[in-house]
């Protein structure tokens, strides 16, 4: 069951600003890596789920987040379909992430109170969502549409809360030009889950890019009220 109600996570969403992206069929691994996130600030992360066995991974992963990691919202992406959003909620997801925009998904969250971002591309799609209950609608692949597509979208509607995926680094600019667009948060994977030279995970690298980027985003949300 969820730790968090989706008005909860839609918060940390909206207060943090960023939904670090990753996958490892590793345990250990993952373990390190989603505590690196922790460790620079991160308070969710989107466990995009592509692999076989994902699922056994996820659940064993919760665990060690509920006990070591106290506010970390976990969630999972790359959902596509109700009965895989239905398992990861039962291992313990606080919201799910999709690809596209799918009904049954958005019944079996509602029915759960589970936050869940659908993957939209247009303007009726991310209508049809919020018509859905979606809190905060996933721009994808955001690099497509850019931050010119997030302003058209919130001229005729400002209450949506828009988080692209895609197309997002950790640089000033990039940030910059997302969250002056008006988003709410960004989700960003290879670009902020760092590898050294070897094809490691960077640790270190990986704390500080996270909490540089934050740190990013609170100024420059500061410096637009």
């Amino acid at each position: 069951m969820s730790q968090f109600s989706r008005l909860e996570v839609a918060q940390v969403m909206k207060e943090t600003g960023l939904v670090p992206l990753f996958y490892h069929p590793d345990l250990e691994i993952s373990k390190q890596v989603v505590k690196a996130c922790y460790d620079g600030g991160a308070r969710l992360l989107e466990f995009t789920a592509r692999g076989d066995f994902a699922h056994e991974v996820f659940g064993e992963l919760v665990k060690y987040v509920v006990k070591e990691l106290p506010g970390m919202v976990m969630g999972v992406g790359s959902v596509t379909d109700a009965a895989a959003a239905s398992r990861y909620m039962s291992l313990g997801a606080n919201f799910i992430v999709t690809p596209v925009l799918r009904e049954d998904i958005a019944i079996v969250c509602n029915r759960r109170k589970v936050l869940w971002s659908p993957g939209c591309g247009t303007l009726t799609e991310i209508t049809r969502a919020e018509e859905l209950g979606c809190e905060v609608v996933k721009l994808f692949p955001g690099d497509i549409y850019g931050p010119n597509f997030v302003k058209g979208i919130k001229g005729p509607q400002p209450w949506t809360s828009i988080m692209p995926t895609g197309g997002v680094s950790p640089d000033k600019e990039n940030l910059q030009g997302w969250f002056d667009a008006g988003v709410t948060c960004v989700g960003m994977g290879s670009k902020l889950i760092k590898k050294d030279a070897e094809g490691n995970f960077d640790l270190e690298k990986i704390q500080s890019v996270v909490q540089n980027s934050i740190d990013l985003i609170q100024g420059i949300k500061a410096s637009s009220k």
